[in-house]
C-alpha cells in the first residue's frame, strides 16, 4: 500500500461518518481493517431512514454499501490505477428493520489478481457481491458492485 494513500484514508476513515448523507442516513462505519482491506457499516433504523411502510429506505441500504470495494481498491492498488464505481445492482429479500450491517473485504490474493489482469488487458471491469444482513444474521439484501479499473499510461489521461 502507498503511504500518501494510507493517509489520506486513515483521515477518511475518521471524516466519513460525519459526512452528510452518511450521517443524516444513520449510516456509520463500525469496523475496517487496519490496512484497509476490509470494511464494515452499520444503518440503524431511525426516524429519518425510514420508508412509508416503517421499513429501511432503500436508498438508504444501497449507500451504505456504496464506495468501499472503490476505497480498497484505490488504496491497494495505488497511485497508478484509476478505479471507478461502474454500476450496482441491489435485489431486496427482507424489510430491514432494526440495525443491519455490511461488510466489504478483499484479499491480498483478489487485489494481486486484479492487478495482474489490468496489468495485462489494460482495463478491467470487476464485480463485487455484498450483503446486507440483519443483527441476528437474517439477510436483507444482496448487491454486485462494478467497479471499472484501468492502468494509468500518462498524465494526460488523468
Amino acid at each position: 500500500m502507498k503511504n500518501s494513500n494510507q493517509r489520506k484514508f486513515k483521515r477518511l476513515i475518521r471524516l466519513i461518518n460525519w459526512y452528510p448523507p452518511y450521517f443524516f442516513s444513520g449510516i456509520k462505519i463500525v469496523d475496517h481493517a487496519p490496512d484497509f482491506s476490509m470494511f464494515r457499516s452499520r444503518l440503524k433504523l431511525t426516524w429519518y431512514n425510514k420508508n412509508l411502510v416503517g421499513t429501511a429506505f432503500g436508498g438508504s441500504l444501497y449507500s451504505m454499501c456504496d464506495p468501499f470495494f472503490m476505497f480498497i481498491l484505490i488504496i491497494h492498488l495505488g497511485e497508478d490505477y484509476i478505479v471507478w464505481d461502474k454500476y450496482a445492482s441491489i435485489e431486496f429479500v427482507k424489510p430491514g428493520k432494526g440495525t443491519v450491517f455490511a461488510e466489504f473485504k478483499l484479499s491480498k490474493e483478489e487485489v494481486a489478481e486484479i492487478k495482474t489482469k489490468v496489468d495485462l488487458e489494460g482495463k478491467s471491469i470487476c464485480e463485487f457481491p455484498c450483503e446486507i444482513r440483519g443483527e441476528s444474521g437474517e439477510l436483507v439484501a444482496t448487491l454486485k458492485k462494478g467497479i471499472y479499473i484501468r492502468k494509468k499510461t500518462s498524465k494526460k489521461e488523468e
